[in-house]
């Protein structure tokens, strides 16, 4: 009889007590494909111009109503280490190109699934990665082909609207045109000549009231307040902004003041009125027509600026206080002085205004002066305005990426048909076990279009038979048409383009980060730090057990 020679424990005895340890093929590389492919799935649902909106309550308590992976993204704080790589190709999609985060979380999630097929046909993971590289480099290599056209001039209005738009029908569906065209508008009025387009050049400001068709453009900055003193409107003013109190100077220690008679005590705080007076009027005497401070301003202060024609702004956020001098070309000063030439900016018209029942302080300049532009959106609820607010900001990075790359490629999902068709047919000329990879990254590109015609309420499977089937023809343009009689259209003529630069580095990014989740083989969680967890509602840390 054999003597039994019991097994040793593993790794699990060299780890501190309480730490979670998963390895092999079922244990890690499967439930890490699961968790990516359920977060895929929610956000499957806000793909396309009819995607779901999500609501979403922060541990604020702040509510979202949005379909902006993004948004969704940075709010559900996800914990799992496979599904935040995903979160984490998102976040360089947003960084790099500032849109496409949807179709990164969809089409990892895609090629996931179809990787855990090819596991359980007997595939090692390694050689799941080698096609899958050999997929994306051959994908990389098709889509430059694939261009339609170009936006030559992003000076050009309707240059600048094509590449815009397709972007904009994800999340404002139906007033694609008119925000494309307010976003053109607002992007080429600050662009610079010769440097780098800034994002941060074009500001949102939201004004509950009206509806979307009577948001404008002011060349210039708005800001949400009153006035401080009773100056309301000044034009062709000089300008000169303090990041401090604009307000008599304390004294840094306490001192005590020995007064002996009436005419000591009526005269105390004169000299520091004098004072105060003779600061303001050197500062009106440089001509100076308007003072913005990042702090208060003092009651005697307001009375000698009123007093001498000065209209008082109060700015509280630093990063209004430096894009307002980006605008008007001054230089903040950190102390109360009288400003030189060069720190005094100019503004040609300064006014307080009323949209709806807001008051507005206006810095508008003409002839292109500004480097600063504002759109001014309206809307009936505030949700509705941060959805608009998010869309904006997906069409002015787009306009910085048209600035980098203009080329377009038709969107509806044309241009994933294409590719699965191409890398479909690249599959089968390949010998090795590899052409099984390769043929499910093209079946994980439909994945796109079928969210699109799923999103719609369209069978999916029948329109992308009917998708292919165009494409063998040669129409490489068409599309799906989510509201037409028709189930297909061609994006080209239909005016839906894509940024070539978004699919190429969201194809590239969900490629990385999947093969990085495919390599992972072992799952080691330490305990987490600190003693117990804080009791759940409903019961305290003695609450009796039931």
């Amino acid at each position: 009889m054999a003597l039994h020679v019991p097994r040793a424990p593993g790794i699990s005895q060299m780890l501190q007590e309480g730490t979670k340890h998963y390895h092999g093929i079922d244990e890690a590389v499967c439930r890490n494909i699961e968790a990516c492919v359920q977060l895929a799935d929610t956000l499957k649902t806000t793909y396309g111009p009819y995607g779901m909106n999500k609501l979403i309550i922060n541990h604020l308590e702040k509510m979202f109503v949005t379909s902006d992976a993004a948004v969704i993204l940075n709010e559900l704080e996800i914990q799992h280490p496979a599904a935040k790589l995903i979160n984490f190709a998102c976040d360089i999609q947003e960084r790099e190109v500032g849109d496409g985060t949807s179709f990164v979380i969809i089409f990892a999630g895609a090629l996931l699934q179809r990787a855990e097929e090819l596991l359980k046909m007997g595939l090692a993971p390694a050689e799941i990665i080698q096609g899958y590289e050999l997929a994306l480099d051959k994908t990389l290599e098709i889509l430059p082909n694939l261009m339609c056209t170009e936006a030559k001039d992003v000076s050009n209005e309707e240059d600048a609207v094509k590449g815009i738009k397709a972007s904009l029908m994800s999340k404002a569906y139906g007033n694609e045109e008119f925000l494309a065209r307010l976003i053109a508008k607002a992007c080429i009025l600050v662009k610079p000549e010769s440097s780098a387009f800034n994002v941060d050049n074009v500001r949102v400001v939201k004004i509950i009231g009206s509806g979307i068709d009577a948001s404008s453009i002011v060349e210039g900055m708005v800001f949400k307040k009153i006035v401080e003193g009773d100056i309301q409107k000044v034009e062709k003013a000089s300008v000169v902004v303090f990041t401090c109190p604009f307000d008599s100077q304390m004294t840094e220690t306490k001192g005590t003041v020995l007064l002996q008679s009436a005419n000591e005590l009526l005269n105390y705080s004169r000299g520091e009125e004098n004072l105060l007076e003779q600061q303001v009027k050197d500062i009106a005497d440089t001509g100076v027509k308007v003072v913005v401070a990042g702090g208060k301003f003092g009651d005697m202060a307001l009375h000698y600026l009123n007093k001498y024609g000065i209209m008082a702004v109060r700015l509280q956020s630093k990063f209004d206080v430096r894009r307002l001098c980006r605008t008007v070309g001054a230089t903040p000063l950190p102390k109360l002085c009288t400003p030189s030439k060069e720190d005094i900016g100019f503004c040609d018209q300064v006014y307080v205004s009323e949209i709806g029942d807001t008051h507005v302080v206006i810095f508008k300049q003409e002839n292109k002066q500004s480097r600063i532009s504002t759109i001014v959106i309206r809307g009936s609820t505030d949700s509705l305005m941060d959805e608009f607010n998010r869309a904006i900001d997906d069409g002015v990075n787009n306009y910085k990426a048209l600035t980098r790359d203009g080329r377009l490629v038709p969107g509806a999902g044309a241009t994933e048909i294409e590719l699965a068709k191409q890398i479909s047919k690249y599959g089968e000329t390949l010998p090795g076990l590899e052409q099984y990879s390769v043929k499910k990254f093209a079946d994980a590109l439909e994945a796109l279009p079928k969210a699109l015609g799923d999103n719609a309420g369209l069978k999916s499977n029948e329109i992308i038979s009917k998708l292919y089937a165009a494409h063998q023809e040669g129409d490489r343009s068409m599309g799906i048409d989510v509201d037409g009689e028709h189930s297909m259209k061609n994006a080209e003529q239909a005016g839906i383009l894509d940024l070539y630069i978004t699919k190429h580095w969201a194809i590239k990014n969900a490629t990385g980060a999947v093969n990085t989740i495919l390599r992972v083989d072992q799952i080691i969680m330490s305990k987490p730090a600190g003693g117990p967890k804080p009791p759940q509602a409903g019961g305290g840390m003695d609450a009796d057990d039931d």
